[in-house]
């Protein structure tokens, strides 16, 4: 049975580190949420770490910018750990071959040059990644839709299809389906993924719910704390991505049903009805350990 909470701190002292979704759960792609900053400093002051874990597609350098340019405050946090730090890792290890066609936006171009320190040691120690043509490439690199603020994945269904003829796998910089930036919905990587897999294409995912990116995110956890066995609460708006992750890395959860589901649950986003949403989460036949309206 999942316990709606009202505030982080009701739970906090129960955990050494938490995981913490960023879009819909610290900010909205366009400003932070300051009752959740506030959050996340309060669970810091107390001794806690917090890891900020997103299906971001870009190195976490571009994220960490991201966030200085809403003013989160860096004492919220730890380290960033994201999708596409852990998909460059797949990447650079010739998880697609070595020469690729990418799809993505002008933004994730960092995705080829910049490397967190314990990535640029394994960029250094294999071959170059040489970006090809489509019909010249040994696999797909995806970090979202070029244009995600006027493309949806009907956009690409005759590249998507000619990959498929090709054979190509695609490398998926972000499994999320959709994201609210503001109060508009927008297409990312997962959802070109979905609608490749659905032509009959393979497509291999590295951040959450996936193994690689808490994989990634307890080895930068460990460089900050010694304990050998932290207890790691895991936040997120997303159910099948921050939940059912969490859940299979045998984790606690705190869904945040204010975020990408905001609408199921009644009128008032800070207070979720239980009537609501127990059958809501029986119907996705997941089970978070918590939920909350707003982190906070």
């Amino acid at each position: 049975m999942t316990d709606i909470i009202t505030k982080l701190a009701e739970i906090s002292p129960r955990y050494d580190a938490v995981f913490c979704d960023l879009w819909g759960c610290l900010h909205n792609g366009i400003a932070a949420y300051p009752a959740a900053v506030a959050a996340l400093q309060q669970f810091r002051a107390s001794g806690g770490r917090v890891i900020l874990l997103t299906n971001a597609p870009r190195p976490k350098s571009s994220v960490i910018a991201q966030l200085d340019q809403m003013a989160v405050p860096r004492d919220a946090w730890d380290d960033v750990v994201t999708s596409g730090d852990a998909a460059q890792y797949a990447m650079l290890t010739g998880a697609v071959g070595r020469r690729v066609y990418f799809i993505g936006a002008e933004k994730d171009e960092p995705f080829f040059t910049d490397f967190a320190e314990d990535l640029a040691a394994v960029a250094a120690a294999n071959p170059p990644i040489t970006r090809v043509p489509l019909s010249e490439a040994e696999g797909i690199v995806c970090t979202g839709l070029a244009e995600d603020a006027s493309e949806t994945p009907a956009d690409y269904h005759a590249t998507l299809l000619m990959a498929k003829t090709l054979g190509l796998p695609m490398l998926c910089a972000n499994p999320d389906i959709t994201v609210h930036w503001g109060d508009k919905l927008l297409y990312c990587a997962g959802a070109l993924a979905q609608a490749y897999e659905a032509l009959g294409g393979q497509a291999l995912y590295f951040g959450k719910p996936h193994p690689p990116i808490y994989d990634l995110a307890r080895r930068r956890l460990a460089l900050l704390d010694a304990k050998s066995d932290p207890q790691i609460l895991c936040i997120g708006d997303g159910v099948h991505t921050d939940v059912q992750g969490a859940i299979g890395e045998g984790l606690d959860a705190l869904f945040v049903t204010g975020g990408l589901a905001m609408d199921e649950f009644g009128p008032d986003v800070e207070a979720p009805d239980p009537v609501l949403l127990a059958p809501w989460l029986e119907s996705k036949m997941l089970t978070p350990t918590y939920a909350i309206g707003k982190l906070r």
